[in-house]
């Protein structure tokens, strides 16, 4: 069930997967566009925040984080790539946990979050693991996928849910469902041939597989909807869209 955490901005926690609640925050912006911003909260004994949000949606953000458990409680606070949805408000986060650690990738480390972050990072290798508890996270490299020379995406083994970021971001705002079962493909490509924001790697193909490979059932998506069914065949669907 969606809980609504601030009734005058939207913002609202659902639970996606078992332990892992999307945060979201419908906004509009100028000419009428609706749009989305999720974060992830992994809840265990060392709880994870995957995205940040804005600086701007801080306040929102951790008010609804802490209608499932204290900000101060967290112990790493997660992004795939430096981008200000991704990780503007990190050291508000990093202020209001004062043992949470910025969880990275090593490009992301040297070129941005060991000068940026007020605290250093927890920096993750390619393929590595992460035990949280009952959750455990695999963090995977992948390199101007879907853009950013530092981005990366972790995999939650347990649960099998890939958080995903930018790929399969939906347009959309409240009217979107917390999580669905339908066509997120469709919706997404016609946004990124609006917008173009992949960086078209050479190796995109090679990475989807690898995501796929894990068999994720559920797909933690930053933008819209999350999505739940057979994650493999809907990565490879989207390699196939990219290959064209």
């Amino acid at each position: 069930m969606m809980a609504i955490t601030n009734t005058q901005s939207g913002t609202n926690v659902h639970e996606v997967a078992d332990g892992i609640y999307r945060i979201n925050t419908p906004v509009k912006f100028e000419g009428g566009m609706t749009f989305s911003f999720n974060q992830y909260l992994i809840a265990d004994d060392e709880p994870l925040l995957f995205h940040t949000g804005p600086r701007a949606l801080f306040a929102l953000v951790r008010e609804a984080l802490e209608s499932v458990l204290p900000a101060a409680s967290l112990r790493y606070i997660g992004f795939s790539h430096f981008e200000a949805d991704e990780c503007g408000s990190l050291n508000q986060w990093l202020q209001a946990a004062p043992q949470a650690s910025p969880l990275c990738g090593r490009i992301g480390a040297m070129v941005s979050i060991e000068d940026i972050a007020e605290r250093a990072p927890r920096v993750m290798a390619d393929g590595e693991a992460l035990a949280l508890g009952r959750h455990r996270l695999r963090w995977f490299d992948t390199p101007h996928l879907p853009h950013g020379w530092d981005a990366g995406l972790l995999t939650e083994e347990t649960t099998r849910t890939l958080l995903c970021g930018d790929l399969f971001t939906q347009g959309g705002g409240s009217e979107l469902p917390a999580v669905t079962a339908s066509d997120i493909l469709g919706p997404s490509e016609a946004f990124r041939a609006r917008m173009d924001y992949f960086s078209h790697a050479r190796n995109t193909h090679e990475m989807l597989e690898r995501l796929a490979a894990t068999g994720p059932t559920t797909l933690a998506c930053m933008h819209g909807s999350a999505w739940q069914g057979d994650g493999a065949a809907l990565l490879r669907a989207l390699a196939a869209e990219l290959d064209r």
